[in-house]
Protein backbone atom coordinates (compact mmCIF):
# COMPACT_ATOMS: atom_id res chain seq x y z
CA UNK A 1 0.00 0.00 0.00
CA UNK A 2 1.42 3.36 -1.06
CA UNK A 3 2.10 5.86 1.71
CA UNK A 4 1.01 9.48 1.31
CA UNK A 5 2.00 12.07 3.89
CA UNK A 6 -0.52 14.78 4.71
CA UNK A 7 0.56 18.05 6.31
CA UNK A 8 -1.84 20.92 6.98
CA UNK A 9 -0.41 24.16 5.63
CA UNK A 10 -2.54 27.28 5.41
CA UNK A 11 0.00 29.67 3.88
CA UNK A 12 3.39 29.80 2.19
CA UNK A 13 4.84 31.49 5.23
CA UNK A 14 6.60 28.76 7.18
CA UNK A 15 6.16 26.19 4.41
CA UNK A 16 9.76 25.02 4.89
CA UNK A 17 9.02 23.15 8.12
CA UNK A 18 5.85 21.68 6.58
CA UNK A 19 7.81 20.22 3.68
CA UNK A 20 10.37 18.80 6.10
CA UNK A 21 7.56 17.14 8.07
CA UNK A 22 5.97 15.69 4.94
CA UNK A 23 9.23 14.13 3.75
CA UNK A 24 10.17 12.89 7.22
CA UNK A 25 6.96 10.85 7.33
CA UNK A 26 8.18 9.05 4.20
CA UNK A 27 11.56 8.18 5.70
CA UNK A 28 13.45 11.46 5.34
CA UNK A 29 15.19 13.05 2.38
CA UNK A 30 18.19 10.73 2.77
CA UNK A 31 15.97 7.88 1.62
CA UNK A 32 15.63 9.56 -1.77
CA UNK A 33 18.81 11.61 -2.29
CA UNK A 34 22.46 10.59 -1.84
CA UNK A 35 25.47 12.93 -1.66
CA UNK A 36 26.71 14.12 -5.04
CA UNK A 37 23.59 13.18 -7.00
CA UNK A 38 22.11 15.55 -9.57
CA UNK A 39 18.56 16.16 -8.41
CA UNK A 40 16.02 17.66 -10.79
CA UNK A 41 13.18 19.55 -9.16
CA UNK A 42 10.52 19.01 -11.83
CA UNK A 43 8.21 21.93 -11.21
CA UNK A 44 5.05 23.05 -13.00
CA UNK A 45 5.89 26.06 -15.17
CA UNK A 46 2.98 25.97 -17.58
CA UNK A 47 3.48 29.60 -18.57
CA UNK A 48 5.18 32.80 -17.47
CA UNK A 49 2.75 34.01 -14.82
CA UNK A 50 3.50 35.26 -11.28
CA UNK A 51 3.02 32.86 -8.35
CA UNK A 52 -0.16 34.52 -7.05
CA UNK A 53 -2.04 33.37 -10.16
CA UNK A 54 -1.76 29.76 -8.87
CA UNK A 55 -0.81 28.48 -12.33
CA UNK A 56 2.72 27.37 -11.45
CA UNK A 57 4.42 25.71 -8.50
CA UNK A 58 4.99 28.32 -5.80
CA UNK A 59 8.68 29.29 -5.44
CA UNK A 60 8.54 28.99 -1.63
CA UNK A 61 7.71 25.30 -1.96
CA UNK A 62 10.48 24.81 -4.52
CA UNK A 63 12.97 26.52 -2.24
CA UNK A 64 11.91 24.35 0.69
CA UNK A 65 12.47 21.17 -1.32
CA UNK A 66 15.77 22.51 -2.65
CA UNK A 67 17.02 23.17 0.88
CA UNK A 68 16.28 19.57 1.81
CA UNK A 69 18.16 18.27 -1.22
CA UNK A 70 21.18 20.42 -0.35
CA UNK A 71 21.15 19.11 3.21
CA UNK A 72 21.37 15.59 1.79
CA UNK A 73 24.36 16.60 -0.35
CA UNK A 74 22.52 16.72 -3.66
CA UNK A 75 23.06 19.15 -6.53
CA UNK A 76 19.84 21.06 -7.22
CA UNK A 77 18.57 21.64 -10.77
CA UNK A 78 15.23 23.35 -11.38
CA UNK A 79 13.44 22.69 -14.64
CA UNK A 80 10.34 22.07 -16.73
CA UNK A 81 9.27 22.14 -20.35
CA UNK A 82 6.44 24.69 -20.57
CA UNK A 83 3.52 24.40 -22.95
CA UNK A 84 5.01 26.64 -25.65
CA UNK A 85 8.38 26.62 -27.43
CA UNK A 86 11.15 24.86 -25.51
CA UNK A 87 13.91 27.41 -26.09
CA UNK A 88 16.47 29.10 -23.88
CA UNK A 89 14.86 32.50 -24.36
CA UNK A 90 11.41 31.17 -23.47
CA UNK A 91 12.79 29.45 -20.38
CA UNK A 92 14.67 32.56 -19.28
CA UNK A 93 11.48 34.62 -19.26
CA UNK A 94 9.42 31.97 -17.50
CA UNK A 95 12.05 31.40 -14.80
CA UNK A 96 12.12 35.12 -14.09
CA UNK A 97 8.35 35.70 -13.95
CA UNK A 98 7.51 32.59 -11.93
CA UNK A 99 10.10 33.31 -9.25
CA UNK A 100 12.37 30.38 -10.12
CA UNK A 101 15.29 32.64 -11.03
CA UNK A 102 15.25 34.19 -7.56
CA UNK A 103 14.92 30.79 -5.88
CA UNK A 104 17.86 29.41 -7.84
CA UNK A 105 20.01 32.35 -6.74
CA UNK A 106 19.03 31.86 -3.10
CA UNK A 107 19.75 28.13 -3.24
CA UNK A 108 22.85 28.35 -5.38
CA UNK A 109 20.99 25.99 -7.70
CA UNK A 110 21.10 25.52 -11.45
CA UNK A 111 18.27 26.44 -13.79
CA UNK A 112 17.95 24.05 -16.70
CA UNK A 113 18.68 25.53 -20.12
CA UNK A 114 19.38 22.24 -21.90
CA UNK A 115 16.73 22.10 -24.62
CA UNK A 116 18.04 18.98 -26.33
CA UNK A 117 15.91 15.85 -26.50
CA UNK A 118 16.34 12.12 -26.84
CA UNK A 119 14.32 8.96 -27.30
CA UNK A 120 13.88 6.64 -24.33
CA UNK A 121 12.46 3.14 -24.50
CA UNK A 122 9.72 1.92 -22.18
CA UNK A 123 8.85 -1.56 -23.37
CA UNK A 124 6.51 -2.15 -20.41
CA UNK A 125 4.19 0.59 -21.62
CA UNK A 126 0.54 -0.29 -22.10
CA UNK A 127 -0.02 2.15 -24.95
CA UNK A 128 3.36 3.86 -25.51
CA UNK A 129 6.61 1.90 -25.79
CA UNK A 130 8.94 4.88 -26.19
CA UNK A 131 8.98 8.62 -25.56
CA UNK A 132 10.86 11.67 -26.77
CA UNK A 133 11.89 13.50 -23.60
CA UNK A 134 14.12 16.41 -22.72
CA UNK A 135 17.72 15.56 -21.86
CA UNK A 136 17.25 17.49 -18.64
CA UNK A 137 15.10 14.50 -17.58
CA UNK A 138 17.52 11.74 -18.55
CA UNK A 139 20.51 13.70 -17.25
CA UNK A 140 19.26 13.73 -13.66
CA UNK A 141 20.22 11.07 -11.14
CA UNK A 142 17.06 11.73 -9.12
CA UNK A 143 13.80 13.43 -10.05
CA UNK A 144 11.63 15.11 -7.43
CA UNK A 145 8.26 15.95 -8.92
CA UNK A 146 6.69 19.15 -7.47
CA UNK A 147 3.24 19.57 -9.04
CA UNK A 148 0.58 22.19 -8.39
CA UNK A 149 -2.91 21.06 -7.37
CA UNK A 150 -5.24 22.25 -10.14
CA UNK A 151 -8.31 21.42 -12.15
CA UNK A 152 -8.01 20.80 -15.88
CA UNK A 153 -10.51 21.44 -18.68
CA UNK A 154 -9.64 18.25 -20.56
CA UNK A 155 -8.60 15.77 -17.87
CA UNK A 156 -10.65 17.27 -14.99
CA UNK A 157 -7.56 17.33 -12.75
CA UNK A 158 -3.83 17.85 -13.05
CA UNK A 159 -1.36 16.82 -10.39
CA UNK A 160 1.61 14.52 -9.97
CA UNK A 161 1.15 12.26 -13.00
CA UNK A 162 0.08 15.02 -15.39
CA UNK A 163 2.98 17.25 -14.28
CA UNK A 164 5.37 14.68 -15.73
CA UNK A 165 3.96 15.46 -19.18
CA UNK A 166 6.48 18.30 -18.96
CA UNK A 167 9.16 15.68 -19.62
CA UNK A 168 8.10 15.91 -23.27
CA UNK A 169 9.73 18.94 -24.91
CA UNK A 170 7.62 21.95 -25.83
CA UNK A 171 5.67 21.60 -29.03
CA UNK A 172 6.09 17.81 -29.17
CA UNK A 173 3.29 17.64 -26.60
CA UNK A 174 0.89 18.57 -29.39
CA UNK A 175 1.91 15.44 -31.29
CA UNK A 176 0.89 13.21 -28.39
CA UNK A 177 -2.48 14.97 -28.15
CA UNK A 178 -3.04 14.41 -31.86
CA UNK A 179 -2.02 10.75 -31.74
CA UNK A 180 -4.23 10.06 -28.72
CA UNK A 181 -7.34 12.26 -28.97
CA UNK A 182 -9.40 9.84 -26.85
CA UNK A 183 -9.08 10.58 -23.14
CA UNK A 184 -8.76 6.90 -22.27
CA UNK A 185 -5.70 6.49 -24.49
CA UNK A 186 -4.21 9.81 -23.43
CA UNK A 187 -4.59 8.88 -19.75
CA UNK A 188 -2.91 5.51 -20.28
CA UNK A 189 -0.07 7.31 -22.04
CA UNK A 190 0.34 9.65 -19.05
CA UNK A 191 0.68 6.68 -16.71
CA UNK A 192 3.19 5.02 -19.04
CA UNK A 193 5.19 8.25 -19.05
CA UNK A 194 5.10 8.56 -15.26
CA UNK A 195 6.40 5.01 -14.88
CA UNK A 196 9.06 5.69 -17.51
CA UNK A 197 10.30 8.90 -15.87
CA UNK A 198 10.20 7.32 -12.38
CA UNK A 199 10.26 10.28 -9.99
CA UNK A 200 11.77 9.20 -6.69
CA UNK A 201 9.58 11.57 -4.71
CA UNK A 202 6.48 13.66 -5.38
CA UNK A 203 5.68 16.73 -3.27
CA UNK A 204 2.50 18.62 -4.11
CA UNK A 205 1.94 22.33 -3.67
CA UNK A 206 -1.63 22.01 -2.43
CA UNK A 207 -1.67 25.18 -0.37
CA UNK A 208 -3.24 27.48 -2.95
CA UNK A 209 -4.36 25.57 -6.02
CA UNK A 210 -6.83 26.23 -8.80
CA UNK A 211 -10.49 25.39 -9.39
CA UNK A 212 -12.76 26.02 -12.36
CA UNK A 213 -11.30 26.23 -15.84
CA UNK A 214 -7.77 25.14 -14.98
CA UNK A 215 -4.95 24.64 -15.57
CA UNK A 216 -4.49 28.34 -16.40
CA UNK A 217 -7.88 30.03 -16.70
CA UNK A 218 -9.42 29.03 -13.39
CA UNK A 219 -9.60 30.70 -9.99
CA UNK A 220 -7.03 30.39 -7.19
CA UNK A 221 -8.46 28.25 -4.40
CA UNK A 222 -7.12 27.54 -0.93
CA UNK A 223 -6.77 23.81 -0.27
CA UNK A 224 -4.35 24.14 2.64
CA UNK A 225 -2.14 21.06 2.38
CA UNK A 226 1.29 19.79 1.46
CA UNK A 227 1.02 16.22 0.18
CA UNK A 228 3.94 13.91 -0.53
CA UNK A 229 4.48 10.34 -1.72
CA UNK A 230 6.89 8.12 -3.59
CA UNK A 231 3.92 7.23 -5.80
CA UNK A 232 2.58 9.87 -8.22
CA UNK A 233 -0.67 7.94 -8.57
CA UNK A 234 -1.02 7.62 -4.81
CA UNK A 235 -0.50 11.34 -4.44
CA UNK A 236 -3.14 12.06 -7.08
CA UNK A 237 -5.66 9.81 -5.35
CA UNK A 238 -5.14 11.74 -2.10
CA UNK A 239 -5.45 15.09 -3.88
CA UNK A 240 -8.68 14.08 -5.60
CA UNK A 241 -10.07 12.88 -2.27
CA UNK A 242 -9.23 16.31 -0.84
CA UNK A 243 -11.04 17.97 -3.75
CA UNK A 244 -14.17 15.98 -2.97
CA UNK A 245 -14.28 14.04 -6.24
CA UNK A 246 -16.67 11.08 -5.98
CA UNK A 247 -16.34 8.50 -7.37
CA UNK A 248 -12.65 8.84 -8.10
CA UNK A 249 -12.81 6.75 -11.25
CA UNK A 250 -14.86 9.38 -13.07
CA UNK A 251 -11.49 11.11 -13.49
CA UNK A 252 -9.99 9.63 -16.70
CA UNK A 253 -6.54 9.17 -15.13
CA UNK A 254 -7.90 7.19 -12.20
CA UNK A 255 -10.13 5.11 -14.45
CA UNK A 256 -7.07 4.24 -16.53
CA UNK A 257 -5.10 3.37 -13.39
CA UNK A 258 -7.86 1.06 -12.19
CA UNK A 259 -8.00 -0.71 -15.56
CA UNK A 260 -4.33 -1.63 -15.25
CA UNK A 261 -4.53 -2.63 -11.57
CA UNK A 262 -2.68 0.37 -10.18
CA UNK A 263 -3.47 2.67 -7.24
CA UNK A 264 -6.94 4.02 -7.95
CA UNK A 265 -8.84 4.53 -4.70
CA UNK A 266 -8.41 6.03 -1.25
CA UNK A 267 -8.41 2.47 0.14
CA UNK A 268 -5.27 1.76 -1.90
CA UNK A 269 -3.16 4.29 0.01
CA UNK A 270 -1.99 4.78 3.58
CA UNK A 271 -2.49 8.37 4.71
CA UNK A 272 -0.05 9.45 7.43
CA UNK A 273 0.30 12.75 9.26
CA UNK A 274 -2.57 15.18 9.58
CA UNK A 275 -6.22 14.42 8.92
CA UNK A 276 -7.21 14.97 5.29
CA UNK A 277 -10.59 16.69 5.20
CA UNK A 278 -12.35 16.49 1.81
CA UNK A 279 -14.01 19.61 0.49
CA UNK A 280 -17.50 19.62 -0.99
CA UNK A 281 -17.62 22.83 -2.99
CA UNK A 282 -14.65 22.69 -5.36
CA UNK A 283 -15.57 23.74 -8.90
CA UNK A 284 -14.31 20.88 -11.06
CA UNK A 285 -14.71 20.85 -14.86
CA UNK A 286 -16.28 17.69 -16.23
CA UNK A 287 -13.85 17.41 -19.13
CA UNK A 288 -14.96 15.75 -22.35
CA UNK A 289 -16.68 12.78 -20.73
CA UNK A 290 -19.02 12.20 -23.67
CA UNK A 291 -16.34 11.64 -26.33
CA UNK A 292 -15.82 7.91 -25.93
CA UNK A 293 -19.54 7.31 -25.52
CA UNK A 294 -20.30 9.00 -28.82
CA UNK A 295 -17.37 7.55 -30.72
CA UNK A 296 -17.87 3.94 -29.65
CA UNK A 297 -21.59 3.41 -29.18
CA UNK A 298 -23.41 5.49 -31.75
CA UNK A 299 -23.43 5.66 -35.57
CA UNK A 300 -21.51 8.56 -37.10
CA UNK A 301 -24.35 10.94 -38.11
CA UNK A 302 -26.15 10.58 -34.78
CA UNK A 303 -22.86 10.95 -32.89
CA UNK A 304 -22.18 14.20 -34.73
CA UNK A 305 -25.57 15.65 -33.84
CA UNK A 306 -25.39 14.62 -30.19
CA UNK A 307 -21.77 15.71 -30.05
CA UNK A 308 -22.80 19.25 -30.92
CA UNK A 309 -25.46 19.16 -28.19
CA UNK A 310 -23.32 17.50 -25.50
CA UNK A 311 -19.60 18.06 -25.95
CA UNK A 312 -17.70 20.95 -24.39
CA UNK A 313 -16.07 23.34 -26.83
CA UNK A 314 -13.55 26.18 -26.76
CA UNK A 315 -15.07 29.64 -27.10
CA UNK A 316 -12.86 32.65 -27.85
CA UNK A 317 -13.48 35.95 -26.08
CA UNK A 318 -12.44 38.41 -28.78
CA UNK A 319 -12.61 41.25 -26.27
CA UNK A 320 -9.78 39.81 -24.21
CA UNK A 321 -7.98 38.26 -27.19
CA UNK A 322 -4.97 40.23 -28.44
CA UNK A 323 -4.44 38.17 -31.58
CA UNK A 324 -1.13 36.81 -30.27
CA UNK A 325 -1.69 33.53 -32.21
CA UNK A 326 -0.51 31.25 -29.39
CA UNK A 327 -3.64 29.10 -29.81
CA UNK A 328 -3.27 29.08 -33.60
CA UNK A 329 0.38 28.03 -33.50
CA UNK A 330 -0.01 25.33 -30.84
CA UNK A 331 -3.28 23.66 -31.86
CA UNK A 332 -2.38 19.94 -32.30
CA UNK A 333 -5.19 19.31 -34.80
CA UNK A 334 -4.51 22.55 -36.74
CA UNK A 335 -8.20 23.35 -36.49
CA UNK A 336 -7.85 27.02 -35.52
CA UNK A 337 -7.66 29.76 -38.15
CA UNK A 338 -6.98 33.46 -37.75
CA UNK A 339 -9.85 35.48 -39.23
CA UNK A 340 -9.44 39.26 -39.24
CA UNK A 341 -6.73 38.87 -36.62
CA UNK A 342 -8.82 36.75 -34.26
CA UNK A 343 -8.98 32.95 -33.80
CA UNK A 344 -11.87 30.83 -35.05
CA UNK A 345 -12.13 27.07 -34.44
CA UNK A 346 -13.54 24.39 -36.73
CA UNK A 347 -15.44 22.27 -34.20
CA UNK A 348 -15.82 19.38 -36.64
CA UNK A 349 -12.07 18.75 -36.44
CA UNK A 350 -11.49 19.88 -32.84
CA UNK A 351 -10.15 17.01 -30.68
CA UNK A 352 -11.09 18.76 -27.40
CA UNK A 353 -7.57 18.76 -25.99
CA UNK A 354 -8.18 22.39 -24.93
CA UNK A 355 -4.53 23.32 -25.46
CA UNK A 356 -5.86 26.68 -26.68
CA UNK A 357 -7.43 27.36 -23.28
CA UNK A 358 -4.47 25.94 -21.37
CA UNK A 359 -1.85 28.04 -23.16
CA UNK A 360 -3.70 31.33 -23.70
CA UNK A 361 -1.67 34.01 -21.87
CA UNK A 362 -4.65 36.39 -21.75
CA UNK A 363 -7.30 34.03 -20.40
CA UNK A 364 -9.32 34.64 -23.56
CA UNK A 365 -10.50 31.06 -24.13
CA UNK A 366 -13.42 29.64 -22.19
CA UNK A 367 -14.71 26.07 -22.21
CA UNK A 368 -18.43 26.17 -22.93
CA UNK A 369 -20.49 23.21 -21.81
CA UNK A 370 -23.86 23.00 -23.57
CA UNK A 371 -26.92 22.91 -21.32
CA UNK A 372 -27.88 19.36 -22.31
CA UNK A 373 -24.36 18.16 -21.57
CA UNK A 374 -24.42 19.81 -18.15
CA UNK A 375 -27.77 18.20 -17.33
CA UNK A 376 -26.68 14.69 -18.34
CA UNK A 377 -23.09 14.72 -17.17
Amino acid sequence: MERVSVIKCDSYKGVEEKVVSAVKLLGGIEKFVKPGQKVLLKVNLLMGKPPDKAITTHPRVVKAVGELVKQAGGQVIIGDSPGGPFTKNALRKIYRVTGMEEVAEELGAELNYDVEQEKVEYRSGIITKSFIVGKYITGADVIINIPKLKTHGMTMYTGAVKNLYGAIPGLLKADYHLRMPELSHFSQMLIDLAFCVKPALNIMDGIIGMEGDGPSGGTPRKFGYILASASPLGLDVAALFLMGVRPLNKVPLIKAARERGEVADITDINLVGDKLYPLDDVEIPQGDRVSNLLDKRLPGPLANILGYLLRPRPVFDHGRCTGCQVCFKHCPAKTIEMVAGKPEVNLNNCIRCFCCQELCPYNAVDIKRPLLGRLIF
